[in-house]
């Protein structure tokens, strides 16, 4: 497995949008688990959200509500809505559970009050 590579972070402010994207090299099959995770300064990195064969979903609690995890052909997206200063973080796609040599840089995403 090579890298993924996420894209489409930056800085926003509170209650803005953004939409990140997650490609690879390699295809994944749609039966796949794929998941978003995220770490800030300090902690330890967290799943956001996963979708189990193209369809179906499930999101942290502290996401719920504000974040969609969808395929887009080859690419994974996060639609990120309503936008918190508490998600301020680098974020990473990867399938779930995680397979270590594809975590790739990830893309910082900030949240200003």
């Amino acid at each position: 497995q090579v890298p993924l590579v996420e894209s489409g972070g930056g800085l926003v402010q509170a209650g803005g949008s953004l939409r990140l994207s997650c490609s690879a090299s390699r295809r994944i099959p749609i039966a796949s688990t794929m998941g978003w995770y995220r770490q800030a300064p300090g902690h330890e990195r967290e799943l956001v959200a996963r979708l189990v064969g193209g369809s179906t979903s499930s999101y942290a609690d502290f996401v719920k509500g504000r974040f969609t995890i969808a395929r887009n052909g080859a690419n994974t997206i996060l639609q990120m809505n309503n936008l918190k200063p508490e998600d301020t973080a680098v974020y990473y796609c990867n399938t779930w559970p995680p397979i270590q040599t594809q975590w790739g840089q990830g893309t910082q995403v900030t949240v200003s009050s």
